[in-house]
């Protein structure tokens, strides 16, 4: 009875392990996939048809998806499909090609849930073979990409699914880190069901571990997250039996009675569930054959013998035949002990059912003295090889969590190896951009600077010609007044003095030559005002040597109009002295005009200009009107050279304004205070 529970719980879990081995929700990328997925799965259900028809179905499916035109992700969830129901209906060769095609795809896209998903099939598919160490490789695989993905669901179901193998195995130790493992991702997440079958497994661990209080506790957490189950019948049935089945090894007879029986009273198992019913009785009986023997004894085991062998439960049959001898034992009736002894030893090496097996041999070297030794015999060579193996599935499991650890910390030193050549790219990168910033902005600077200079220059050259400008309108003046002064204090003296010498003269001679001297005096004297006149208007007449400024701004005029093809008229007030304006002003003024008249060239196509000075009580306007195609001035302009007009106005403590609109010409208002600007430059 040992293994009673025990198996029947390892191949309960087996067959949810195996539920659990459907496939994640697939997600596509494409209008229109999940319908078409669904279509695709309506079209497998092949499940009545005879075993070669469903390959030849399946086959042809593969065949569609591997010719038909779909995207990577979408290839993979048809293979994924396809695979899964090859699976299902044991077509091994297709399952394998189906499911190897869908892992170098998700292996192409690069994406971890494809290739978990993968390994996942390929875990269950070597479960289901037996092959226990490639099972639990995959397995593995696949919990550690899950865990990349943080999906703490599938990694959990993982996790279960390798500690199931270990304790299949009885790798307790093993089997128990890694539920306790699937546990802690299952809180996660609030999976009622995960916890309940993982707290389960766990307490069957402890009463195989005979750690029976500990397997209590565990087996009554597991029943507080089954109450949390709807229809849950089976599972609530199959706790009862757990806590029967521990009770019975720690020798509690009674107590593992009841829990049978409130298995039995509370849910109708006879026609729910006959494989759970036939093993309650079966376990009922084998308590009562310890406690106190009744009839009832061998009615619950007939029955339960009855029952497994129309189910076809080979392990089930075997499991009662050993009852079937104990019980015999215990009324002394050796010989029928024997034979079901010697049934169950038969059908328990015909199914590979070891741990039954070696039971059988240990019954029957206590029931058949004369083959006593040869039964022992038997029992200790297998017993041995059992442990050897054991042992060496330990020794690959171990092996495989080494190799897959080595991995994975070879591949996090790879990431990490290609996260600082990253990092360090991207330091280069930026150092090297940094300095080519820096070369940029130094020759930007240099360029500024040097066009600072040359504004400077510039600027004194333009004094330079300015004071020039003026020394030569100052020279003409003074060459004039000089001029003034000697035909007023020199020519216009002698004039008038040789003009009364010649009217004091007592000519003589007849009236006509009287009359012609005094014409000649009258003619003098309109001489000498005519003298006195030229001299009074070169003394006068262009005495403002603000003159030079506005011949400067004539010429600049000159020259653009020539180049830009276009006629000017330069205009000023009455009022304005230019010899009250400070040079600087000047300067930034003519660069104004200079800047607006290369604008004018380059842009207007103006036919005509207008420059106009104005004074106006303590302010000087400038206006530069054009009849260009004009632009729209509401719209920000990045145009550096109306901002350096702009700048330059407020550097006089003015305003700029200019007004525009398409084909309507261009004006520019420049508005500056004399005296302000004399004293912010003083």
């Amino acid at each position: 009875m040992k293994y009673t529970a025990f198996t029947y719980l390892l191949s309960f879990s087996l067959v949810l392990c195996l539920i659990g081995c459907s496939h994640p929700t697939m997600t596509s990328e494409e209008n229109g996939t999940k319908d078409s997925l669904t279509s695709f799965k309506s079209q497998l259900t092949i499940d009545s048809l005879p075993a070669h028809e469903q390959k030849i179905a399946l086959e042809q499916q593969f065949q569609r998806i591997s010719n038909k035109s779909l995207t990577d992700s979408t290839r993979y969830d048809y293979l994924s499909i396809l695979a899964y129901k090859a699976f299902a209906l044991e077509q091994k060769e297709l399952f394998k090609t189906a499911n190897s095609t869908a892992e170098r795809i998700a292996q192409r896209l690069g994406d971890t849930s494809r290739m978990a998903d993968a390994h996942w099939n390929y875990g269950a598919y070597f479960l289901q073979e037996q092959v226990y160490d490639s099972a639990y490789y995959h397995y593995k695989q696949a919990s550690e990409l899950y865990e990349q993905k943080q999906n703490w669901y599938y990694t959990g179901k993982m996790l279960y699914n390798m500690a199931f193998i270990r304790s299949r195995l009885r790798d307790y130790t093993g089997s128990e880190i890694l539920i306790i493992r699937a546990i802690s991702h299952f809180k996660k997440v609030n999976r009622d069901k995960q916890l309940y079958e993982s707290y389960n497994l766990l307490g069957i661990i402890y009463k195989e571990l005979e750690e029976y209080d500990r397997a209590h506790f565990y087996n009554d957490e597991a029943f507080d997250y089954l109450e949390k189950l709807p229809d849950n019948f089976s599972m609530h049935a199959g706790y009862l039996n757990n806590a029967g089945v521990i009770h019975q090894k720690q020798g509690k007879y009674e107590f593992a009675i009841e829990k049978f029986n409130e298995a039995l009273q509370k849910f109708d198992l006879e026609r729910k569930n006959k494989n759970l019913y036939a093993r309650l009785i079966d376990n009922r009986a084998f308590s009562q054959l310890h406690l106190k023997m009744d009839e009832t004894v061998l009615t619950d085991l007939t029955r339960s013998y009855q029952y497994r062998d129309s189910l076809q439960n080979e392990s089930g049959m075997v499991i009662s035949n050993l009852h079937f001898s104990e019980y015999y034992a215990k009324i002394n009736d050796t010989n029928q002990a024997i034979r079901y002894a010697q049934r169950a030893s038969v059908l328990a090496k015909e199914i590979g059912n070891n741990r039954d097996y070696l039971m059988s041999l240990k019954l029957l070297a206590s029931l058949d003295q004369q083959q006593a030794n040869d039964y022992l015999q038997t029992y200790t060579t297998l017993s041995d090889s059992l442990i050897q193996a054991e042992r060496q599935w330990r020794n690959k499991f171990a092996r495989i969590d080494f190799e897959t650890d080595e991995y994975i910390q070879e591949t996090k030193r790879l990431e990490q190896q290609k996260t600082w050549i990253l990092w360090l790219s991207a330091g280069l990168l930026l150092i090297l951009s940094l300095a080519y910033f820096l070369t940029r902005q130094y020759a930007r600077n240099k360029q500024l600077l040097f066009e600072s200079e040359q504004q400077k220059a510039n600027e004194q050259i333009y004094l330079l010609a300015l004071r020039q400008q003026s020394k030569m309108e100052e020279g003409r003046i003074q060459e004039r007044r000089r001029i003034s002064e000697d035909l007023h204090d020199g020519i216009l003296g002698k004039l008038f003095g040789t003009r009364l010498n010649l009217g004091f003269l007592n000519l003589k001679g007849d009236q006509e030559t009287k009359q012609l001297h005094k014409k000649y005096l009258e003619e003098l004297q309109t001489i000498e005002k005519e003298i006195r006149a030229i001299s009074h208007e070169l003394k006068y007449e262009m005495t403002d040597s603000g003159m030079g400024f506005h011949t400067l701004v004539n010429n600049l005029l000159e020259s653009r109009g020539t180049l830009g093809d276009f006629e000017y008229t330069l205009t000023r007030s009455d009022n304005l002295n230019w010899e009250e304006v400070d040079e600087k002003m000047k300067v930034n003024l003519y660069r104004i005009i200079q800047e607006a008249l290369q604008n004018i060239v380059k842009y207007s196509k103006a036919t005509h200009v207008t420059i106009d000075f104005q004074k106006e009580l303590n302010h000087l306007q400038l206006m530069i009107c054009d009849n260009g195609i004009g632009f729209n001035s509401n719209r920000s302009s990045r145009g550096i050279g109306l901002k350096n007009m702009r700048s330059r106005t407020e550097k006089l403590l003015g305003t700029f304004e200019i007004k525009s609109e398409p084909n309507e010409g261009t004006k520019i208002s420049v508005q500056i205070p004399l005296k302000t600007f004399t004293y912010e430059t003083k």
